[in-house]
């Protein structure tokens, strides 16, 4: 890692802790209220916790990073030696966590770009990779942020939901479209447009909708060197049967993470989801 440029991001980027260590990439938590608790995803709750209280229909919601919990970051930064400071966080269409962001890098103690990826998740945490790996090659604070964009620009979410209800409850997707795969009993494909959550496809079963997610990933990932990540909710068998097919389908995948969605995500898309992110070299 350049000690020049420090990479922060939050907890929904899902990089595996040990990737997040070698590539010197720091994350502010998110939190997530059950019941009158309030936890900090990442190391005081696991998305298996947050899954059977979901399925208990037990009070689930979240809430972004305060600007202080930012500012901390930062200033540990820093003082490790930190000239500057890139900043990349989930889209500011689903979370206040950018703004907070914003916010306290305008008192950091050294430069420091914040950036609206428009992305979750591995989406997310690929950007976090570019810019990293840009800065460990003695890039400065300009192209790491330029080798996030780039990625950003070229990445691809999409993702299958057993129920619309956990987006509309967390206002993530309106109550017309909830109300209208509930009523037509169908099963929704979804994909991140623009920053936003919006239905794709009509499914009528989940095995058809798992089918289909695989042929939109396979078209989208073309015969170019690709990373793949697979992401689920309390579903290992369905990624796992997911991320094999794509193995046998993807002539150029450079890499392939299967891992289970934090609390945060999966507080507002509920078990069941499978969802992959699609992201060029």
């Amino acid at each position: 890692m350049s000690r020049h440029v420090a990479i922060v991001t939050d907890s929904t980027a899902y990089l595996p802790r040990q990737t997040m260590e070698r590539h010197g990439i720091s994350a502010v938590p998110l939190t997530v209220v059950l019941g009158d608790q309030a936890f900090e995803e990442g190391t005081e709750i696991s998305a298996r916790s947050l899954a059977l209280a979901l399925q208990k229909r037990h009070s689930v919601t979240t809430s972004r990073p305060s600007p202080e919990v930012f500012a901390t970051a930062y200033r540990a930064a820093a003082e490790a030696g930190a000239t500057g400071i890139v900043s990349l966080h989930l889209s500011a269409e689903i979370s206040g966590t950018y703004d907070a962001a914003l916010l306290a890098a305008k008192d950091a103690p050294v430069p420091v770009r914040v950036v609206d990826t428009g992305m979750v998740a591995m989406a997310l945490g690929f950007c976090a990779l570019a810019a990293a790996e840009t800065a460990e090659q003695g890039g400065g604070l300009d192209d790491a942020v330029a080798a996030a964009e780039k990625r950003a620009a070229g990445t691809a979410a999409y993702f299958y939901v057993d129920t619309l209800d956990y987006l509309r409850r967390g206002g993530r997707i309106g109550t017309a479209q909830a109300l209208l795969g509930s009523a037509l009993a169908v099963k929704p494909l979804l994909q991140l447009e623009g920053g936003r959550i919006e239905l794709l496809e009509k499914v009528r079963t989940a095995s058809k909708a798992i089918a289909r997610l695989e042929e939109i990933v396979a078209e989208r990932a073309g015969a170019g060197a690709v990373d793949i990540a697979v992401h689920h909710l309390a579903a290992p068998d369905r990624a796992e049967r997911l991320a094999e097919r794509l193995r046998g389908r993807v002539p150029g995948l450079a890499d392939l993470h299967v891992s289970e969605v934090g609390a945060v995500i999966g507080a507002h898309t509920g078990p069941g989801l499978v969802g992959a992110v699609v992201s060029p070299r």
